[in-house]
């Protein structure tokens, strides 16, 4: 039987969507589980999300955070405390009112009548309450402060659409939580942390992303002001990618957390919170991959080497295997990027072509096949996950150890590079109201077709603009850019809709 001529059916251009969703399962990074919203992450996907944590984290604590971990469960009046948060999460919420089954009457198992709870227990949506909360009986004096702590957990949001990585009710994520003496200085924590995120998807996700402010009306709910790292993927939608959040005194006043200052005098302290989740590997699945599955960033990718021994007969099996390994070591004595290179061995008794195209699909940045004749001329066969399936070239074993750090970094360049033309190319200028319509409005409304991108348009700045463009086009405000990063966004115009003064503009688009 022939290979098809893409491995992953629908294409993108078919049917974007559903294509994400067969990678996602070709690729054997995740799959539903029999809890519906939620997934279940195969180790293959959860070495890159341990990948991305390894990285972060790190990243954290070199900016002086360290790490905590604070309770799953919510009491309901902590929530209540927070008027604006509360009503941000209300219909999210999963709730646990008993602490013990029984069986009924009928013999099936119910909560307990008599278990139920006093206060009903929230399961952990987001954490700046409960961590506000304790933060209350940590603080006492401006001494205490700042208080600089990140959270790797999981959390429920209830989702009744979801997307594996991109959209599930239960998900992974970190969560930074910090208190300040100053306004000044949680002010530059929240600029601060905001750039770590740019930072790390730049360099290590390979994603372009535009920083910048949320509106008022996509703020997270409670913060004075939400900044968000906004990437592009192939079908031209927008991700949040990440968020760092301003807080002011507002929770800091909810959960009462308040200090002596240096003049005697008592003070809320400023907070902020911060956070990216396993949508980052929706996010780097949807920008990288292809019509033939993955295609992984090598700074974060599961495996940076994956060597196929080739044993055509039985009596060579030996000497492959043997050879296969021996370069697996001396590969693995390579660091790059300061750790040790992540090298993997299939030596399964599989068809070469059918285990060549897994990890293809797996999107493993290089492929290394090494069989009798390559061992005769001290060869291997190298195939790079970011060119086509076929190209491969021949180094000599000791030129490819040499040279592999190099490879996999023309790898990464190569996909940010990628990534950051098409995010340029679907970034436009747009003057009017009916070339805004038109740039978002697909031409075959029962089958859209990719269209859209990112619309630099100018804003007067009125939530009945954004509620009008939601409703009629599904188009959010994306982030009213950081000043400086597109020239020309901070000149004066015309609202695109209204046609009212405008004092810059902000990008609009279609969003996951």
């Amino acid at each position: 039987m022939s290979q098809p001529s893409s491995a992953i059916s629908p294409t993108r251009a078919a049917d974007f969507a559903e294509w994400y969703q067969q990678v996602v399962r070709a690729a054997e990074l995740a799959e539903p589980s029999d809890v519906r919203g939620c997934m279940v992450i195969k180790p293959w996907g959860y070495g890159l999300w341990e990948n991305i944590q390894h990285t972060l984290d790190g990243m954290f604590k070199a900016t002086g955070h360290k790490n905590a971990y604070f309770p799953l469960f919510i009491p309901l009046s902590y929530l209540a405390k927070e008027a604006q948060h509360v009503e941000g999460f209300a219909k999210e919420c999963a709730i646990v009112t008993h602490h013990r089954l029984e069986a009924g009457p009928d013999g099936a198992l119910r909560p307990a009548p008599s278990s139920q709870l006093a206060e009903p227990l929230v399961i952990r949506p987001t954490s700046e309450t409960i961590i506000g909360a304790t933060y209350a009986k940590w603080v006492q004096s401006y001494r205490d402060l700042p208080i600089l702590i990140n959270q790797w957990a999981n959390v429920v949001r209830w989702e009744m659409r979801p997307r594996l990585f991109l959209r599930t009710a239960e998900f992974l994520w970190q969560e930074g939580h910090t208190a300040h003496e100053t306004e000044a200085e949680a002010l530059e924590e929240t600029e601060k942390m905001l750039g770590v995120y740019e930072t790390f998807a730049r360099e290590h996700l390979a994603l372009p992303v535009y920083t910048g402010e949320k509106s008022a009306g996509e703020r997270f709910p409670g913060a004075v002001q939400t900044l968000c790292i906004e990437a592009m993927v192939q079908d031209r939608k927008a991700v949040q990618a990440g968020t760092s959040h301003f807080l002011g005194q507002n929770f800091a006043k909810a959960s009462d957390i308040k200090f002596l200052s240096r003049t005697n005098t008592q003070e809320f302290a400023w907070t902020t919170s911060w956070g990216v989740s396993t949508r980052l590997i929706g996010t780097l699945l949807m920008a990288h991959g292809d019509d033939d599955g993955a295609v992984l960033p090598p700074r974060v990718a599961t495996s940076h080497v994956v060597i196929l021994p080739v044993v055509p007969k039985e009596e060579t099996r030996a000497a492959v295997l043997d050879a296969a390994y021996a370069l697996a070591a001396k590969l693995r004595e390579t660091r790059y990027h300061g750790d040790p290179l992540r090298v993997e061995v299939d030596a399964r008794d599989v068809n070469g072509g059918a285990k060549n195209w897994e990890w293809i699909k797996k999107g493993a940045p290089l492929r290394v096949e090494i069989g009798p004749r390559d061992l005769e001329k001290g060869t291997v066969a190298i195939a790079r996950r970011d060119r086509a399936n076929k190209e491969k070239t021949f180094p000599a074993n000791a030129e490819f150890v040499e040279s592999v750090g190099a490879i996999l970094d023309d790898i990464q360049a190569t996909l940010l590079a990628r990534a950051t033309a098409h995010r340029d190319e679907h970034t436009v200028r747009i003057d009017t109201k009916e070339a805004f319509y038109a740039f978002f409005t697909a031409k075959n409304p029962d089958k859209p077709e990719v269209h859209g991108g990112f619309a630099l348009a100018h804003w007067n700045g009125s939530p009945e603009v954004e509620t009008q463009i939601k409703e009629d086009l599904k188009v959010t405000i994306r982030c009213i850019p950081t000043p400086g990063q597109i020239p020309g966004a901070e000149e004066p115009g015309r609202c695109v809709i209204t046609g009212e003064p405008s004092t810059r503009r902000v990008l609009f688009a279609k969003s996951y």
